[in-house]
């Protein structure tokens, strides 16, 4: 029984593939922001339609993950407060605020993160080091649509996310003891 519960240990001692994964990704028709960013390129201010946004995906009513903007939330994105100057703004911009009611628009939001803990299934599990590989993309897009045709569009994000995130803790499973029982106490 000793040799079986030291050969699992032997075993389990390096194996990082017992560490947690995670994915976490808002759907939509893309998969990498390129793709997303070709999409929204095809899209051109005062000739693209309603009908070429259907024909490349973006239906508003089929298309996940869409916030349809009425006048007053594109006030409120593009003149926040009486310090802005609506001259300044970008022309298909202007011409949606004049047309209050009758100009409409959608945002967009799409992202795809991976999350891997990544080191030793031991000094992880017993709370000691943890690290974590954060890797994936965001695509935001914005259009706005008066008379059905495209007005304006913005296009942004994040097309490469990667990041570490490292949790250092000596006292490993006994770092949150103290705090959890005083808590407890009150």
């Amino acid at each position: 029984m000793k040799k079986l519960v030291v050969t699992v240990c032997i075993c389990l001692a390096g194996c990082s593939s017992l560490l947690p994964k995670g994915k976490s990704a808002i759907e939509g028709q893309w998969d990498s922001y390129e793709a997303a960013e070709k999409t929204f390129d095809k899209i051109v201010p005062y000739q693209t339609g309603v009908e070429d946004l259907h024909a490349l995906g973006l239906n508003i009513k089929t298309t996940p993950n869409i916030t349809i903007l009425n006048y007053s939330d594109v006030l409120q994105r593009f003149i926040p407060n009486p310090s802005v100057n609506a001259d300044d703004l970008d022309t298909g911009v202007k011409d949606c605020i004049k047309a209050k009611t009758a100009c409409h628009g959608f945002e967009l939001d799409q992202r795809t993160v991976n999350r891997v803990r990544t080191g030793n299934f031991w000094a992880d599990w017993l709370n000691f080091k943890r690290t974590t590989d954060v890797t994936g993309w965001n695509f935001k897009g914005m259009v706005l649509i008066k008379d059905n045709v495209v007005v304006y569009k913005l296009i942004g994000g994040q097309p490469l996310i990667r990041e570490q995130e490292k949790n250092n803790n000596p006292l490993g499973p006994f770092q949150g003891v103290g705090e959890s029982t005083v808590r407890s106490l009150y």
